[in-house]
């Protein structure tokens, strides 16, 4: 978590980009990520080459790739973050949006690369030299270690909801690692987010693999494949692309398959291709269904966004490829035939694993929509047995708008229970998870919502007598009216 005199330094900044004339929040997201990227830089080489030091070593020079025309107007060592800052303002400014912006564009500018295709319509938006200065002395007096640079993202994108502008609906990290968690990728999965906004869930893949697969690293064949192979986005917003692939980039995976693509549209044309889809696509309602591709409508025919982003969902996955995704709770009981399809086609022919049944607030400010966890294997066979349920009551954050931190927390006991919810059997279904059988599902119509199978026990209350309720309610009355007579002596 973000302490509070980052997230204090971090308002300032806002501030100073608001005053400044930088009002539009995904415009101050992005030049801030820009300005971070650049730092970030130059906080990795500087890493680079005294490590380079110590072992006697050539580093790795990331300013090495610069052009000629760059190399005559400025030195390298212009260009990075701890010389520039030291500038002069007007000089600061012109070595920034004249050097290093355009420098950041072309960098791994090979024609495959993700970032130099989005970088490519980046555009440098701070308006003065002294703006800029201030911006810059403001970052780099920010600690940018760990987790923080992920808790600085998360709460910038906090502002585009509080900011009072149509923002983009983010996932909360720690329900990113959940999920990551409870599908454990491995080394040689292949990973998509069909609706990636800033990349998150593949952020949150990679940093787990690095955390429990360190030993990747020791092979070319797979560090080639998580470096280029491994992970691919789609989303129709550049801005969020953008940010999304220097996301990570910053969490060093250099070349993400990020793409600029309508996941759900007839260009679409993947199918088969990936072995784990971590996502939470968005519910906007509808769409036009001319433009949906048409093996997608064959499923569930509909114009709902979540039912048919489900659908996508089983189509590009590999047979054996798992899939965690969340839903918007309508999705669970809704009774339309194309809610009832995809589910009937997700528990007959695939193997449904678990629904987690989330609070409204997890997802708050930006709404307060109820939501769920679905997590299924592809097998196009069938294999559904029996489905594992679980009641999430808490987060680790308060629901309501302020979400902060407290106490109490199901996210560990989720983790815990989903592997080894072979172990479940004999849980009753007045706890938080059970076992709910298919055959018991089908009867009811393929309803996955939670309320349906859990039993609630109500305590008996027991009251006395009417007569009795009666005799104390004249007792009440009486000792009222003998205390207003006493006043009434006392004010005569």
């Amino acid at each position: 978590m973000l302490t509070g005199e980052i997230k204090n330094k971090v308002d300032r900044i806002w501030e100073t980009f608001w005053t400044g004339g930088v009002t539009n929040p995904l415009t101050v997201i992005e030049q801030f990520t820009y300005l971070i990227f650049i730092k970030s830089l130059d906080d990795k080489q500087i890493a680079s080459e005294a490590n380079a030091n110590i072992l006697g070593l050539e580093p790795d020079i990331i300013f090495k790739g610069i052009k000629d025309k760059y190399k005559n107007r400025f030195q390298y060592e212009d260009l990075r973050w701890h010389n520039f800052k030291e500038f002069e303002s007007k000089k600061m400014y012109e070595i920034v949006s004249e050097g290093v912006f355009p420098f950041i564009k072309e960098l791994n500018g090979q024609s495959s690369s993700s970032f130099a295709e989005y970088m490519g319509d980046a555009m440098f938006q701070i308006p003065t030299a002294q703006m800029l200065e201030k911006i810059v002395t403001a970052i780099d007096s920010l600690v940018l270690k760990g987790d923080v640079k992920g808790d600085l993202y998360e709460y910038l994108l906090s502002k585009l909801s509080t900011s009072g502008t149509n923002g983009q609906f983010r996932t909360p990290r720690h329900i990113i690692e959940m999920m990551v968690e409870l599908v454990e990728p491995t080394p040689s999965d292949i990973i998509i987010d069909p609706a990636c906004g800033t990349s998150g869930f593949l952020v949150g893949a990679s940093e787990y693999l690095k955390d429990n697969h360190g030993d990747l690293f020791n092979s070319e064949e797979l560090k080639e494949h998580y470096q280029n192979t491994m992970f691919h986005g789609n989303d129709m917003d550049s801005t969020m692309l953008r940010i999304g692939t220097m996301n990570m980039l910053l969490h060093d995976v250099e070349n993400p398959q990020i793409s600029y693509k309508d996941s759900l549209s007839k260009l679409n044309e993947d199918r088969e291709n990936y072995t784990l889809v971590l996502a939470n696509p968005p519910f906007k309602g509808s769409l036009d269904a001319e433009s949906v591709a048409d093996d997608l409508l064959k499923i569930s025919n509909t114009k709902r966004t979540e039912i048919l982003f489900l659908s996508l969902m089983l189509r590009i996955l590999k047979n054996g490829g798992r899939c965690a995704v969340i839903v918007p709770d309508g999705v669970l009981f809704g009774s339309t035939k194309a809610h009832k399809s995809i589910r009937e086609e997700i528990i007959e022919k695939n193997k449904l694993e678990a629904v987690i049944s989330m609070p409204s607030g997890v997802f708050k400010p930006y709404a307060g929509v109820s939501t769920a966890i679905l997590i299924f294997t592809k097998t196009g066979i069938g294999g559904t047995d029996k489905v594992w349920f679980y009641d999430m009551e808490a987060d680790g954050y308060s629901l309501d708008d302020k979400r902060e931190k407290v106490e109490e927390s199901d996210i560990e006991d989720i983790i815990k229970r989903y592997h080894k919810r072979e172990d479940e059997e004999t849980r009753e279904r007045t706890e938080k998870s059970f076992l709910v059988p298919k055959k018991e599902i089908v009867d009811n119509n393929y309803d996955l919502s939670i309320n349906r199978y859990k039993e609630i026990v109500y305590e008996e209350v027991e009251y006395d007598e009417p007569h009795l309720i009666l005799e104390n309610i004249r007792k009440l009355e009486e000792d009222i009216i003998d205390g207003l007579d006493k006043i009434e002596k006392l004010v005569k």
